[in-house]
């Protein structure tokens, strides 16, 4: 099981607030309500200190909703199909993150007040990573985590790679018309780098709908999972080779053409070392599929202004 500093980045995103009958209701999820106002108490903790654009706003409150409706959906499906978690087994992780927080200074009371949370959120939140953790070590066999081991090897022997790509971006919003434009487009590129009649770097500074353009598309070293990045991208980074071109690969945020600029091969692990941390990313990568899998199967109304 995950200590209490390791659900800390998970309790930030997947906590649920009380809810106002009185306010506009942002989502609806399987018949139960996501309000504005919660939407806004998280934006309040994310928002950057630059004002926005009536435009920027909302589409912040449509990311954190996004988040929300998935953490809904999780603990809905954990409520009827999850293990019970004893009121008890919570109080002693907070009790111990307590003990962390003191070592460094702080206190309950200030980690609180930093995340907008209250004690009865974080003990929901902490509720749902548990019971998520005693699912899949109940549905999940040996045999099965070792071949998730071996398959993704390169994590679990934190092998880097330092990668650059050109994107054009073409979000989930964007219309079949427009994904097709971009493609072609990036494919047109990359023709051009692969024969050599382009360098990299002057393709990502004239074409990159990314902040790193203007260096030549260099993003740094990237792990095998974690971190922000896409897992469509990063599972295309590993498997160049230093100087390779990759094809086109698409995410959420656009069309992207990668090149590995350096490989670092990391160290060795084997799967009994690796154990708990084969665990943890595994119901990572469970969680993530289970939602993908839950969203397609649920009634998910959304509303906002």
């Amino acid at each position: 099981m995950r200590s209490p500093l390791a659900l800390t980045a998970f309790v930030l995103a997947t906590f649920a607030l009380a809810q106002q009958p009185s306010a506009n209701v942002a989502a609806t999820v399987n018949g139960e309500s996501i309000t504005l106002a919660e939407v806004d108490v998280i934006l309040k903790n994310t928002l950057p200190l630059t004002p926005l654009t009536a435009a920027q706003k909302r589409q912040m409150r449509i990311e954190v909703l996004s988040d929300m409706v998935d953490d809904l959906l999780l603990r809905q499906f954990l409520r009827k199909n999850g293990p019970k978690v004893e009121p008890a087994e919570i109080d002693a992780q907070l009790k111990a993150f307590a003990e962390k927080l003191k070592q460094e200074g702080k206190s309950l009371a200030d980690f609180y007040k930093e995340t907008g949370q209250t004690e009865s959120q974080v003990k929901e939140s902490w509720t749902t990573a548990m019971q998520l953790t005693g699912y899949v070590k109940s549905n999940t066999t040996e045999e099965q985590l070792k071949a998730y081991f071996n398959a993704n090897k390169d994590h679990f022997d934190r092998v880097e790679v330092k990668v650059r790509h050109v994107v054009l971006r073409a979000g989930k919003n964007a219309t079949p018309v427009e994904r097709a434009a971009a493609k072609e487009k990036l494919e047109a590129i990359r023709v051009e780098l692969a024969a050599g009649k382009l360098d990299f770097a002057t393709a990502s500074k004239k074409h990159s709908h990314c902040p790193s353009g203007p260096t030549g598309g260099d993003i740094g070293t990237l792990y095998r999972k974690g971190g922000l990045v896409d897992e469509a991208f990063a599972k295309a980074a590993f498997a160049l080779k230093p100087g390779e071109l990759s094809g086109v690969v698409e995410t959420d945020f656009g069309l992207h053409i990668l090149q590995v600029t350096d490989r670092k091969p990391g160290t060795p692990s084997t799967y009994d070392k690796a154990a708990t941390d084969v665990l943890d990313t595994y119901t990572d990568d469970f969680r993530a599929e289970l939602i993908a899998k839950l969203r397609k199967q649920g009634q998910i109304q959304i509303s906002v202004p």
